[in-house]
C-alpha cells in the first residue's frame, strides 16, 4: 500500500510517499481501505515536532479517515466486511490502508459521501465538545468566534447557531467574514480592520460576551478575553497565529470568568464511547443539512505536502481532504 510518511522532522515538502506491507488486524481491530483523510491545522505542527503529541518516526500524518472495512481481527462481529465506516487515530492515516479499533469507528451512512465523512470528526468534534461540554452555551447567549472561516472556526459557527446562540463571526478578511456569514454567522468583524476588544464589546453589549471560541491565540486571546461578560467563557482551542498567549489572571477575578482548556483528542482517546455518539450526531446533522461539512479542496494522496502548505498558509475555507482513489 501507499503511505505518506514523516521521516524526519521538518516542512511539508520533506513528506516522502512510501509503499509498505499491507497492515494485519488484531483482535478488537479491523483493516479499513482508505478513501478520504481529514488533514487539520495539527498536522502541519506534528511534522515539525510542535505539537504535543510527539510519535516516533517514522509516522503518517492525518487524524481522522473514511473508508471500507476489508479485515476483521479475532473477536470482531461488527462492523462487517465492506461497511462504510469513519474514525478517528490522532495520526497516521494518511495512507491506503489502516488499522484501527473496531469500537472506535462510526458508519457512515449511504446518503452521506466518504469524503465530507472524513472531514467532520475533528474540527466539528472539537467544535462540540468545547461549545456544548466544555463552554456550557445555552440558547440566547452570544458566541464570538476567532478564525471563523477556517475548518474549526467554521464548524463552531454552524454549532453555535444549532445550539441557540447569536453568533459573530471574527476573521481576517472580508471575504471570511462574507464566508462566515454565508454559512450562518449574525455578525461579522474582520480583526485587520477593527479593534477586536472595542467592537466585541459594543457588539456584546451591557451583558458582554458570553462565550469566546479561540483556536487563534497570540494577541488576539486577551483582547477577547477582556470583552467577556460577567461569568464569561474563554475556550482554548488552539494557537494557530503561533504564539501561546499569557493572559493576566486579574481578568478572570474580576469578571468571574473562565478560561477552559478543550482537548478533543484526549477526550476522544478516554471516552470510546463518547466518540462514536459524537460522529454519529454530527453525521445526522450533515445529513439534514444542519451542518455544511464544508471541503474546501480535495488532494490526492501523492499531493499530500502541497495540501499541509495550504493549510499552513491559512488560505482554507472549511476543510481539506486527501483522497486515495479507492
Amino acid at each position: 500500500m501507499k503511505a505518506v510518511l514523516c521521516v524526519r522532522h521538518g516542512p511539508p515538502e520533506a513528506l516522502e510517499l512510501a509503499d509498505l506491507p499491507d497492515p494485519v488486524p488484531g483482535p478488537g481491530e479491523v483493516v479499513v481501505e482508505v478513501s478520504a483523510i481529514g488533514l487539520n491545522f495539527f498536522d502541519t505542527l506534528i511534522i515539525r515536532d510542535l505539537y504535543q503529541q510527539k510519535p516516533e518516526l517514522p509516522f503518517s500524518p492525518g487524524g481522522e479517515f473514511s473508508g471500507r472495512v476489508v479485515a476483521l481481527g479475532e473477536g470482531v462481529t461488527f462492523p462487517k466486511p465492506g461497511a462504510r465506516v469513519c474514525g478517528y487515530l490522532s495520526y497516521g492515516a494518511a495512507r491506503e490502508r489502516v488499522v484501527a479499533r473496531a469500537d472506535r469507528l462510526a458508519v457512515v451512512p449511504d446518503d452521506l459521501d466518504l469524503v465530507r465523512a472524513a472531514g467532520l470528526i475533528v474540527t466539528y468534534g472539537t467544535s462540540l465538545y468545547a461549545l456544548r461540554d466544555r463552554g456550557d452555551l445555552k440558547p440566547g447567549e452570544t458566541l464570538a468566534v476567532l478564525g471563523a472561516a477556517g475548518g474549526v472556526g467554521l464548524a463552531a459557527v454552524e454549532l453555535g447557531k444549532i445550539l441557540g446562540a447569536r453568533v459573530i463571526a471574527c476573521a481576517s478578511s472580508a471575504d471570511k467574514i462574507a464566508f462566515a456569514r454565508a454559512h450562518g454567522a449574525d455578525v461579522g468583524l474582520d480583526y485587520t480592520q477593527e479593534d477586536l476588544k472595542a467592537r466585541l464589546k459594543e457588539l456584546g453589549g451591557a451583558d458582554g460576551i458570553d462565550v469566546v471560541f479561540d483556536p487563534v491565540g497570540g494577541e488576539q486571546s486577551e483582547q477577547a478575553l477582556r470583552a467577556l461578560g460577567w461569568c464569561g467563557r474563554l475556550l482554548v482551542i488552539g494557537f494557530a497565529a503561533g504564539e501561546i498567549p499569557k493572559l493576566p489572571l486579574n481578568l478572570l477575578l474580576l469578571k468571574n470568568c473562565d478560561a477552559r482548556g478543550v482537548a478533543f483528542g484526549t477526550q476522544a482517546r478516554r471516552d470510546g464511547a463518547w466518540l462514536t455518539a459524537a460522529i454519529a450526531e454530527l453525521m445526522d446533522y450533515a445529513r439534514a443539512g444542519r451542518i455544511s461539512a464544508h471541503v474546501d479542496a480535495t488532494f490526492p494522496l501523492a499531493r499530500c505536502a502541497e495540501a499541509l502548505a495550504e493549510i499552513a498558509g491559512r488560505r482554507v475555507k472549511g476543510k481539506v481532504v486527501l483522497t486515495t482513489g479507492l
